[in-house]
């Protein structure tokens, strides 16, 4: 299923293009889903049609949804005090009941990412649209999966679980309770959740739109969007310039930001595939403004991306690894070797990426940031690298 990510800075009208992309594809027959985790329903009030926690239609051919977080929390929280309930009767500990649980800060990510799993194992849509939150937000949603994949491997290690078996036996050794059987299968359902998220995410037919008003302030949080998404091993296939002024503003003041926006909009043809959608004069509600608003044309079979790019080697005898990082500056770069791991800092953003097996044999000889590329050089290490007699 092909599947789009769109996201932007705040204000900058995502929402409504996420709407009028998802309303545009199903009156071309293509059977679309759209997708939205914000608690205000900003994407009923768009289509014109209130989203509910399951999945409603829209328009022909159109589902939309907006998972309900409070509902799935309070599902979670007593199916845990069911589990732990000889825990919790031990300590004397007073159960909660679900009318007075409020959801936790998280709880609508965790839903969107759910709904994102279930909606692409799904075989009744054809096309996916996502409307993420704003970017800063939309990176720690798009991180979470592989990072807590990456905390319940250190807490629970798989190759560990071997002695679930012996659990009784060794808690009699040790003196100390053992990890329950329960916590050991939680922690594979929630391992194999985050999995199947992953994979929907790492998918070639998934890819990134970013949505911004052209000018300075969107120039600066694309630029830095673009770089995020990157580090997340995310193309942004399209930018779209959203709510662009017409050339002909006779307003003096209209005509000096419509010359703003097309200065924005000149720098960005330079770098991504542009598509411009025109200012309504007001903000769009239901189906018929919706169709007024042109939106970029679904590519069915995105180019899949690689990254980081397969190691090759340089002349010199040593390793160049390539990380694709476009908007990177060099100045807000940053690389940790930790083990067999490598923590790349882009700006604001941050990731702990696992080093194939040849580099984990090999130390740091550099770095380089060139043409949008993080180029890290590795030098085979003579102890792990015996040469020959």
């Amino acid at each position: 299923m092909r599947t789009i990510l769109i996201t932007g800075p705040g204000g900058c009208g995502r929402t409504t293009v996420a709407a009028a992309t998802a309303l545009h594809a199903a009156r071309q027959g293509t059977r679309t889903l759209v997708l939205s985790a914000d608690r205000t329903d900003t994407l009923g009030a768009v289509l014109g049609v209130p989203t509910a926690a399951s999945p409603v239609e829209a328009a022909p051919g159109l589902t939309a949804w907006r998972p309900d977080a409070a509902a799935r929390f309070r599902e979670g929280l007593v199916a845990f005090q069911e589990r732990a309930a000889g825990a919790l009767d031990l300590l004397g500990a007073a159960r909660l009941d679900a009318e007075e649980v409020t959801p936790l800060p998280g709880a609508e990510e965790l839903a969107l990412l759910r709904a994102l799993r279930d909606a692409a194992l799904s075989e009744a849509y054809d096309l996916l649209v996502v409307d993420l939150p704003p970017v800063p937000q939309a990176l720690a949603l798009l991180a979470l999966p592989e990072e807590l994949r990456r905390y319940l491997r250190r807490l629970l290690p798989p190759e560990r679980q071997a002695a679930r078996a012996l659990r009784p036996v060794l808690g009699r050794l040790a003196g100390v309770p053992m990890p329950a059987e329960w916590l050991y299968e939680t922690a594979a359902r929630w391992d194999l959740d985050l999995a199947a998220v992953e994979a929907v995410l790492a998918d070639s037919a998934t890819t990134a739109w970013l949505v911004a008003e052209p000018g300075p302030a969107g120039t600066d949080a694309v630029r830095a969007a673009a770089t995020g998404l990157a580090l997340r091993a995310l193309r942004t296939e399209t930018l779209v310039a959203n709510r662009v002024l017409p050339d002909d503003a006779h307003d003096t003041w209209l005509a000096s930001l419509a010359a703003q926006q097309r200065k924005a909009l000149a720098e960005w043809q330079g770098c991504y595939d542009v598509h411009r959608t025109p200012h309504l004069g007001g903000d769009p509600r239901g189906a018929d403004d919706l169709a007024r608003l042109t939106t970029p044309t679904v590519n069915p079979a995105p180019s899949p991306v690689e990254w980081p790019v397969t190691p090759r080697l340089a002349e010199d005898g040593v390793l160049v690894w390539h990380l694709p990082l476009p908007g990177a500056i060099r100045e807000e770069l940053d690389l940790v070797r930790r083990g067999d791991e490598l923590v790349v800092t882009a700006g604001p953003f941050r990731r702990i990426v696992p080093l194939p097996s040849a580099l984990r044999r090999c130390t740091v000889a550099g770095a380089a940031l060139r043409d949008g590329e993080l180029r890290i050089r590795f030098a085979p290490d003579p102890q792990l690298w015996p040469r020959g007699l």
